[in-house]
């Protein structure tokens, strides 16, 4: 069965030896009116304290975070599906899921089968619609970005596409309202039986993932990446 699986160097100055020291001796003399001797300039010296320079801060290099470990489910069980699911075919059955647990859909491109999985176990599953080459279905892991329950398409003529579910913001969701038959095809969406959608939109949550693939084969045990 195939499943779409970032200080200032400051100068202290000191003032050193700042009094004057004049010595003057007096010399009485009938003849000499007397000598003055010389004041001694006085001495200033000036001594700076050597610059304190403040630590320079630490090299700091940025390390890239490390990519964070693809998440994954592994499957458990699989409906009990006899052949290939046709146009207008689709399962459904929660028995042997329990009632709560992490929801995930897969989309297969080459098998055109859409699949929902609760905690691992297959509890739907249903042909459906997919794009052309000129108007393709993305591959990769789609969070469900919005739910829609009356969804009508202003870029496609007011089609109405009820039970929307949101998958990239550019158009591509999976939905209701198609006839879903050979011959068909959609303009990128996933399109799928109303009965079956509906289903999976009462219990699909924002932020639930999709994976959509082309040919990957998967079966019982293997674990499948939704991110």
């Amino acid at each position: 069965m195939f499943r779409a699986i970032v200080a200032a160097m400051s100068e202290t100055v000191k003032w050193i030896g700042g009094t004057s020291i004049v010595a003057v001796v007096l010399l009485a003399s009938a003849a000499i009116a007397g000598n003055a001797l010389d004041a001694q300039t006085p001495t200033v010296s000036t001594v700076a304290e050597a610059p304190t320079t403040e630590p320079a801060p630490p090299v700091v290099t940025d390390v890239p975070a490390a990519a964070p470990a693809a998440e994954t489910f592994a499957i458990k069980s699989i409906l009990p599906i006899e052949g290939a699911i046709r146009y207008g075919e689709w399962h459904w059955n929660e028995s042997a899921a329990p009632a709560e647990g992490p929801l995930v859909v897969t989309v297969d491109l080459e098998a055109r089968v859409l699949s929902v999985f609760r905690d691992g176990h297959e509890i739907g599953a249903a042909a459906v619609l997919l794009g052309t080459e000129q108007h393709p279905t993305p591959i990769g892991v789609f969070p469900i970005l919005s739910k829609e329950r009356h969804n009508v398409s202003e870029k496609y003529g007011n089609a109405p596409m009820p039970w929307t579910l949101r998958l990239t913001w550019d158009g591509v969701a999976i939905h209701g309202g198609s006839t879903v038959e050979r011959g068909y095809a959609s303009h990128g969406c996933i399109g799928t039986p109303d009965a079956f959608v509906s289903k999976l939109y009462a219990i699909a949550s924002k932020g639930d993932r999709v994976i959509i693939t082309r040919g990957k084969k998967a079966d019982v045990g293997t674990p499948l990446a939704t991110l």
